[in-house]
């Protein structure tokens, strides 16, 4: 998994499902952090037109020109109707933040993509450097 993660950090466009405009939420500090990094983000959550500077997009397959990675801070129901929604075989990652996964959606999601995380925040594995 160390592998994957490192090379899941090497990629700059990343999608948050779940992004939140709410600072409290981790939907919200995970698109931040990745921003401050200087990675592309794109906030994914169909309740929102804008969080921060970032236009949001309603679902993955809405961001033109795609991503590397989708980071998934959304709670386990919300990950499977993702991934029953989307085509995510083209990405570098599929990476699912703790308490958005549970044994049903991290096997369909291997079933998308081979590239799972899960178990490991992105906050952790990504330290700041601001």
């Amino acid at each position: 998994m160390k592998e994957l993660i490192e090379k899941a950090l090497e990629k700059k466009k990343w999608a948050v499902v779940g992004a939140s405009g709410n600072a409290e939420r981790f939907g919200y500090k995970i698109l931040k952090h990745l921003d401050r990094l200087g990675y592309e983000v794109y906030p994914v959550n169909p309740n929102y037109d804008q969080i921060s500077t970032h236009k949001c997009y309603p679902t993955v397959g809405d961001i033109p020109g795609g991503v590397d990675v989708v980071n998934v801070v959304v709670n386990p129901k919300l990950s499977k109707a993702m991934l029953e929604e989307g085509d995510f075989s083209e990405l570098s990652a599929l990476w699912f933040q703790p308490g958005s996964f549970n044994d049903e959606t991290i096997e369909l999601a291997k079933q998308k993509n081979p590239n799972v995380i899960h178990g490991h925040c992105v906050l952790v594995e990504a330290p700041p450097n601001y």
